[in-house]
């Protein structure tokens, strides 16, 4: 736990948690990360309401205990391992005490990796699962009583190699350049199962991660083939509003609708990159906390935002249920099978 078994500076151990609204009315994603390497540890939290998103970021020098969870005024407490944790933040920004219980056993996702030239830039190992939640969520002066019937909640840990700030661009990163990047995140859980669907793909469409897999209690696993995706843009953005994903084998094809209920950019807030205000492992001195809040309607205040991934709360349908989750997307750049020619290139 103390000593990681490399000595690259990207190594990191990261879980990230959502609990979304069935109404579309709020967004709360949290997270916490260490990078063992860089001697940092640091945690976030942000809530979308309306065109609002407050945030508070905190960050602090990583200590011999890695069982405490906590910095500044966030925290995660492991009440029960892979099954009941306790999420809290006492700040005058946004607070929260939610207890985040799972339904449904945690799923390995497929294993990451990604190259530049022959050097790997990303390794991680990661396990999905979603859950209920239950508490209490305040900001901006508004209350929200977060119950299991009309909230859901879903959670990622990770750990690995994963570029933080401070990299040079060197050799790979000029011979090699980034032509396109398309993403697809998408933990939903239902009444009775949840599910899992992940897609990466580069400039051409070629696709270096692909996955969805059903989750039921007390049967194995049902691996749903090779997913395809039809995404409706909102006209001039990459912004989704809606889109249907294909799953199933030639058999038995079946289709998740997916409806977007609220969005929240990760690199708003949460240090995602290209964040340009905080990202996750740099050193911001000991026991650094920043709190801020977003006004999402002014682009000019995060110009970045539209190059990062962000995370929206969506509604789902998969033959004849209905369920809520994460649809998590990013398209940069080239992507042939959107029709996007450049890093400018937008929806008609």
């Amino acid at each position: 736990m103390r000593y990681v078994a490399t000595s690259d500076r990207n190594a990191y151990d990261r879980c990230i948690f959502h609990v979304l609204d069935h109404q579309g009315r709020a967004l709360l994603i949290l997270g916490l990360g260490v990078y063992p390497n860089a001697g940092v540890m640091d945690a976030y939290a942000t809530l979308r309401v309306g065109d609002r998103l407050h945030a508070v970021r905190a960050s602090d020098a990583l200590g011999e205990d890695r069982m405490r969870l906590a910095v500044g005024p966030l925290r995660i407490e492991v009440e029960e391992p892979l099954r009941r944790f306790r999420l809290t933040c006492d700040d005058q920004e946004l607070s929260y005490d939610i207890t985040w219980t799972a339904d449904f056993p945690a799923l390995w996702e497929p294993h990451h990796l990604q190259r530049r030239g022959d050097r790997l830039t990303l390794e991680g190992r990661r396990f999905v699962q979603g859950g209920g939640v239950a508490g209490v969520v305040r900001a901006g002066g508004e209350e929200f009583r977060v119950t299991p019937t009309g909230w859901t909640g879903t959670r990622d840990r990770s750990w690995g190699v994963r570029p933080i700030p401070g990299e040079e661009g060197g050799r790979f990163a000029e011979e090699h350049p980034t032509e396109g990047f398309h993403w697809i995140w998408c933990p939903v859980r239902f009444e009775d199962r949840f599910l899992m669907v992940i897609v990466q793909e580069d400039a051409d469409g070629h696709r270096t991660l692909s996955d969805a897999t059903m989750v039921r209690p007390g049967r194995r696993d049902r691996q749903l083939g090779w997913p395809q995706t039809e995404i409706t843009y909102r006209p001039g953005t990459r912004h989704p509003e809606r889109a249907l994903i294909h799953l199933g084998d030639i058999r038995k094809p079946e289709e998740l609708q997916v409806e977007i209920l609220a969005s929240s950019p990760l690199a708003v807030g949460a240090g995602y990159p290209p964040a340009d205000d905080w990202q996750h492992g740099t050193w911001r001195g000991r026991g650094w906390t920043d709190r801020r809040t977003y006004d999402l309607t002014d682009p000019s205040a995060h110009p970045l935002a539209a190059y990062g991934v962000t995370d929206h709360a969506a509604r789902f349908c998969l033959d004849g249920r209905v369920g809520h989750g994460i649809f998590e997307h990013g398209s940069f750049g080239r992507h042939d099978p959107s029709g996007f020619t450049d890093i400018k290139s937008v929806a008609p």
